[in-house]
């Protein structure tokens, strides 16, 4: 069975709430497994100006999903926690990026695996980082080696939140 990493977000609303939702919506859902999650993280917000900070962490599942069934659940995992797409990178109540699949990689026009600007985000490797930091990403490097090339600047441990695994 493949471990898939997803990057969860959310910056409106009660953050937390919608957070402890998404997860708890994936640890119930069906072909997903030993959901372990990263340590919450405050960043910055990338996109329009005025938005609010998120709270991020990442997710390592292991599944028996297809990575567009993956896809289509986490759609429906947004949309149930009020997800509303009115602007790219504007301010959601809940984001669920699917970040790898296993070793798959693919490119349609529904999805990209790896995410395509994975390396990039700060907010997404620190915390891919510190939940596994020997995964070996696409680029030959450790999680951890590659987060350590990254300007942490605005990636803010939050040691006052953490969640514990859902049970189904």
């Amino acid at each position: 069975m493949p471990t898939a990493h997803l990057a969860l977000g959310s910056n409106l609303g009660d953050r937390t709430a919608h957070l402890a939702a998404a997860l708890a919506a994936l640890a119930a859902s069906s072909g997903i497994q030993d959901l372990a999650i990263s340590p919450v993280y405050e960043t910055a917000p990338v996109g329009p100006p005025g938005q609010d900070d998120y709270l991020n962490l990442v997710v390592a599942i292991e599944t028996t999903l297809a990575p567009h069934a993956l896809l289509d659940l986490t759609q429906m995992i947004e949309h149930a926690c009020g997800r509303v797409r009115t602007e790219r990178w504007g301010p959601r109540t809940i984001d669920l990026d699917l970040l790898l699949h296993g070793d798959t990689t693919l490119a349609d026009d529904r999805l990209t695996l790896p995410h395509p600007r994975l390396l990039e985000r700060a907010f997404v490797m620190i915390p891919l980082a510190a939940l596994a930091p020997d995964l070996v990403l696409p680029n030959g490097l450790t999680a951890a080696a590659h987060a350590a090339t990254l300007d942490p600047a605005g990636v803010h441990l939050r040691a006052d939140l953490a969640f514990n695994s859902p049970e189904p």
